[in-house]
């Protein structure tokens, strides 16, 4: 009987326990988020736009753990890619490119970005736009801020999306999109809306969340203005020898050195047989996965990928994709 007691009486104390820290951190949130109101004001924001974008805005804790668990960092790729990239999406996707192939050549042919990574994006990001969030992105923002991990990233793109939105760029209430805080058929964070999204049907506003034309035109401008260009994003290969570890890339924020394809052959790099590529064209090799993992050869697009998302699975899932819708 006294167990018993003991165990309700633990119970008990745990439950107060999180009571209070959910309010302690409640409390703390909204003492920061006082403060970051009067820092938007002095940074020009405008005092109604700022409390009519905070009015309902409230702490998000599943966000943070979110944030701690991306898919792109703790699975394996060939498990990343697979939750992906199957048949059955590649089919559709097919279909997709068949039924806006007029809208995806035009905006080919003026950004010089192929239609089959465009759609392999919007594919891996959204699944061609059927989950593009429900997640109020003023608080997602507003919690990642206030979170220490990114605090700087998030609070500089919070008062990105506050300017747009003091400057009727976008619309407060279509404000819907991912835990990170992205939005639209391609997940625009606040500053790509800002450096790259475009009105392509000229309708007088920028829609990346219902409009197609908008939401392709947008990313595509993305892609050319951060230099991509007409080589491959990359393939995987074979090594005939071992190579020193120095030589792999294994975290996407630290770039190992490149080479010249023609170098990285003779130092025992085996590349497929009907892979074409300028023996000259600089590469890097990756490990997404560790020192035991397969090896990718990449070139310059992959790495404009990388500003995409700064994941080695998430740039591999798309290069990967794309190839596979080639011959539509």
């Amino acid at each position: 009987m006294i167990i018993n007691d003991m165990r309700f009486l633990s119970s008990i104390l745990l439950f107060i326990l999180i009571l209070t820290s959910n309010s302690l951190a409640k409390d703390d949130f909204n003492k920061w988020l006082s403060n970051y109101k009067k820092y938007a004001v002095s940074q020009g924001i405008s005092k109604k736009t700022v409390d009519q974008a905070f009015e309902n805005t409230r702490l998000l804790k599943k966000i943070i753990s979110y944030d701690r668990n991306q898919p792109e960092f703790i699975e394996k790729t060939n498990v990343y890619i697979g939750k992906r990239v199957n048949k059955q999406k590649v089919i559709y996707a097919k279909r997709l490119i068949k039924n806006n192939q007029n809208l995806l050549d035009k905006v080919e042919k003026k950004f010089q970005i192929p239609k089959n990574y465009l759609v392999a994006l919007w594919g891996i990001e959204t699944v061609f736009g059927k989950h593009k969030g429900k997640v109020d992105i003023i608080s997602a923002l507003a919690t990642l801020s206030f979170d220490q991990r990114r605090s700087a990233y998030f609070s500089r793109e919070l008062i990105v999306l506050l300017k747009l939105i003091d400057k009727k760029i976008v619309n407060l209430k279509d404000l819907k999109g991912s835990w990170a805080g992205a939005h639209g058929n391609f997940q625009f964070m606040p500053s790509s809306i800002k450096n790259y999204a475009i009105d392509y049907n000229s309708d007088g506003k920028i829609d990346l969340y219902t409009s197609l034309e908008d939401s392709f035109a947008s990313a595509a401008n993305y892609l050319k203005k951060i230099g991509w260009d007409k080589n491959p994003w990359g393939v995987k290969v074979k090594l005939s020898q071992q190579l020193k570890s120095n030589y792999f890339t294994y975290d996407a924020r630290k770039l190992a050195k490149q080479k010249k394809v023609k170098e990285w052959i003779k130092m025992g790099v085996v590349i497929p047989k009907d892979f074409n590529i300028n023996s000259n064209t600089k590469a890097r090799l990756v490990k997404p996965d560790g020192k035991i993992s397969e090896v990718y050869m990449v070139f310059n697009n992959y790495e404009k990928l990388l500003n995409w998302n700064r994941s080695l699975r998430f740039a591999i899932t798309i290069g990967v994709f794309a190839d596979l819708l080639l011959d539509v």
